[in-house]
């Protein structure tokens, strides 16, 4: 008993230091060495309708070399502040492997040492929501290394919204009506045959 208690807990201790070294990467340890800006027409934006171009590079402040590990730039959708109040499922959390403020994906591609540029358009499924977004460069191993938002270290400034789909579709109104126009057709050509059986029969 005693032996297999003692396994047990080695293995706990291992799988604590395994995600110690592997696992927890913290977003505090990441340097700020990606410049992202976005840029979309004022006001409220619409799933599925509107785009979002990002720019994101590395910050030239920089020394040379800076990015010799970055391999793989993942540029996020994040919710920001006001839109994770009271919402656990959106919860900042240091740790990058529990932490669910970025969650929705714009792109993921190979690392080059250039400014680059995306138009996004909003996906459909995009919930309502304040959002700012934000650019990991990870390394050989898919670890983040590095980061880069639009935003301020508050998440303050920047900010946008986006508006979920909500309502029928256009298209399936007009399906909805042609189908209830089917419907009446089809009932009253029944009835009329029906009538018409029915006198045959009477003759």
């Amino acid at each position: 008993m005693a032996a297999r208690v003692l396994v047990l807990a080695s293995i706990l201790i291992f799988s604590c230091f395994a995600e110690t070294c592997y696992g927890a990467i913290s977003f505090s340890s990441l340097q700020r060495t990606l410049v992202v800006t976005a840029s979309h027409r004022q006001g409220l934006l619409k799933a599925g309708e509107d785009k979002i171009t990002v720019r994101w590079g590395l910050n030239q402040s920089f020394p040379a070399g800076t990015d010799s590990s970055y391999k793989t730039i993942k540029v996020q959708l994040c919710y920001a502040p006001i839109s994770q109040v009271d919402r656990a499922w959106r919860k900042t959390e240091d740790h990058l492997n529990k932490d669910k403020t970025c969650q929705f994906k714009i792109v993921k591609k190979p690392y080059i040492n250039v400014n680059e540029t995306l138009e996004w358009t909003i996906e459909r499924d995009m919930p309502t929501a304040t959002f700012f977004i934000r650019a990991y460069a990870l390394d050989s191993d898919d670890h983040e290394v590095a980061y880069g938002q639009n935003t301020d270290a508050e998440k303050e400034t920047n900010l946008f919204e986006i508006q979920a789909i909500t309502g029928r579709h256009v298209s399936l109104d007009i399906a909805s009506v042609c189908f209830s126009a089917f419907s009446v057709v089809s009932l009253m050509g029944f009835f009329f045959m029906e009538k018409r059986k029915a006198r045959k029969s009477q003759q």
